[in-house]
């Protein structure tokens, strides 16, 4: 299956565009999760500004998400954000990194903005779950993240483990199955010797898992699906692997609706395919229409041939 990149395509792509050629700009372009970017040249052209609106802002400050973007990005990071929006960069490209590596990764670093952002309460978590380890038992506080209209990220932290549950809608009967095939799919593959150390799936429809039951608000219907993610020490033991957890585990609920929307796409497109084939075999299978002629013997007597 095809993995989606956390970074944003078209951060990346203009800003390496701009660092060769500099020139006016002014985009505006929405993420997979409905999060608002502008990019733009409001004073020079060799300084760029980029700024980004997404719903769930209040509740990422409220868990660090200020300190994260301070630490990847330092002095980018603006004190007063762009009006309409509630982070903003600015991009001096006369004062960047020279060509090569290191401007490839300083420009992939900014196209990472939302996935920073978002990061956050996961370290938050994984920074509990150390603490409590070393006590030896309890839970941490439930961290929500209302980052979609109707659906929410939950991490808890407990001593052994971090659990993530994603709420998710499916508007249609057909993506609940998609969904569930899927899903199922994740617990079969886990299976495989080679793949047991990954995080544990679980999967409800309607009712929501029991770590979030007690939650105010939440939905009670046949449209409402639960994911689960275990995550266990060894999946964050360590800067690189809790970076690479953060990345996937973010893009979980955008990589399984992508994937259910091309599953639907190709089966229609082979239904269309079979129908054009039934039509060929029908349009062979009509007779002709028979037609008649007329002959004459040398007798002078007429036949009829068809």
């Amino acid at each position: 299956m095809i993995l989606l990149e956390p970074h944003n395509y078209i951060i990346q792509t203009t800003l390496a565009e701009k660092f060769t050629k500099p020139s006016s700009l002014d985009v505006q372009f929405v993420d997979f999760d409905g999060v608002r970017f502008h990019l733009s040249t409001p004073e020079r052209k060799s300084a760029l500004l980029l700024s980004m609106h997404i719903r769930c802002w209040d509740e990422l400050v409220r868990y660090g998400a200020q300190e994260v973007l301070q630490r990847e990005y330092g002095p980018l990071v603006q004190a007063q954000p762009e009006p309409e929006y509630n982070v903003s960069l600015v991009i001096d490209l006369d004062t960047a990194p020279p060509e090569g590596e290191e401007r490839d990764n300083f420009v992939k670093s900014i196209a990472l903005l939302k996935r920073n952002a978002l990061a956050a309460p996961f370290e938050l978590a994984f920074t509990k779950q150390k603490e409590l380890e070393s006590a030896g038992d309890g839970q941490g506080e439930l961290t929500a993240i209302h980052y979609r209209d109707e659906e929410a990220i939950y991490i808890r932290a407990a001593h052994d483990r971090v659990t993530v549950i994603f709420s998710t809608v499916f508007r249609e009967e057909t993506d609940r199955i998609f969904g569930k095939v899927f899903l199922q799919e994740f617990v079969d593959a886990r299976r495989l010797p080679t793949i047991q150390n990954a995080p544990q799936v679980l999967y409800t429809n309607r009712d929501p898992p029991l770590e979030i039951r007690h939650v105010p608000g939440l939905r009670d219907s046949e449209d409402i699906g639960y994911v689960t993610f275990v995550l266990f020490p060894r999946h964050f033991n360590n800067p690189t692997v809790a970076a690479g957890t953060i990345s996937h585990i973010e893009l979980f609920r955008d990589y399984l609706h992508y994937h259910i929307k091309c599953s639907k796409a190709y089966m229609q497109s082979r239904m269309r395919h079979r129908v054009a084939e039934f039509q060929k075999v029908l349009n062979r299978a009509k007779t002709e229409a028979a037609t008649s002629t007329e002959r004459k013997t040398v007798t002078g007597r007429t036949l009829h041939t068809r």
